[in-house]
Parts: structure tokens; sequence; C-alpha cells
């Protein structure tokens, strides 16, 4: 199962360092000791508090997408349901739930698993805009 350490945890919730360390130290995020000293937080564990961080969450504000490639979406696996020839993986981003059906071939070749960090790439042939 991989772990990380506290900048990896920070990165993959869009959070500072500072802020996963006090979330350790006040016991709302597990984390353990590597052999070296390092704290490092289990890849299952971080996936399910993104998972419940997400839900009270508000959208990132507008400024926050500063570069053109916004069809690429950093995130940690928190579901894999896999049947005989598709799997259905589900990724947490941020504050953004994706939701991707690929083969089970590739899950299997990729290594995809709860608590692995991932990328998202969308492309789509229609996007739709709505105005609020």
């Amino acid at each position: 199962m991989p772990s990380y350490s506290i900048g990896q945890a920070a990165g993959l919730l869009r959070v500072s360092p500072e802020t996963v360390r006090r979330w350790v130290d006040a016991g709302r995020l597990p984390a353990a000791r590597n052999p070296d000293g390092t704290r490092v937080v289990d890849g299952a564990a971080l996936a399910a508090f993104a998972k419940e961080r997400a839900t009270g969450l508000h959208p990132l504000p507008e400024t926050a997408a500063a570069t053109s490639v916004r069809n690429a979406f950093a995130g940690i696996v928190t579901a894999v349901r896999v049947d005989e020839v598709t799997a259905q993986v589900d990724i947490q981003s941020g504050p953004h739930r994706i939701v991707s059906v690929v083969t089970r071939e590739s899950v299997e070749q990729l290594g995809i698993a709860v608590g692995v960090s991932v990328t998202a790439r969308v492309k789509s042939t229609e996007v739709h805009v709505d105005v609020p």
C-alpha cells in the first residue's frame, strides 16, 4: 500500500504541509514514522480523509486556474470497483470527485488501487457551459 510524506499529502489535498502537520498532531489524519523518523500518511487513510474533507469544501475561486491546462486533475484514488472487463475508478482531486470507467487490464497494469496518486486527464468533444 502506498504511503505519502507530509508534503506529498499536502499537495494532493491542496493545502500547506503545515496544515497537514496540524491535522496529524490533532489526530484528524493518522500518520506513522518511517525508520528515518519522517512522518508518512497511509494512502488508504489519506484517500478516506480527502473524500470526507471534500464534502464540506466550497468550489475553488475563479483565480485558482492560472494555466490553460484545465483538463488535468491530480488526485488520489478513493475507490475501485472491478468486474470482468471494466473498472470504475473514483478520484478525489481537491474538492472535485472524478469518476472514470476504464478497462480492468488498465487498472491491473497501472497498479491503480485505493490510496494511489493519479492524474485524471479529461478530453471531451462536447463542453456544456452554464451561467448562474
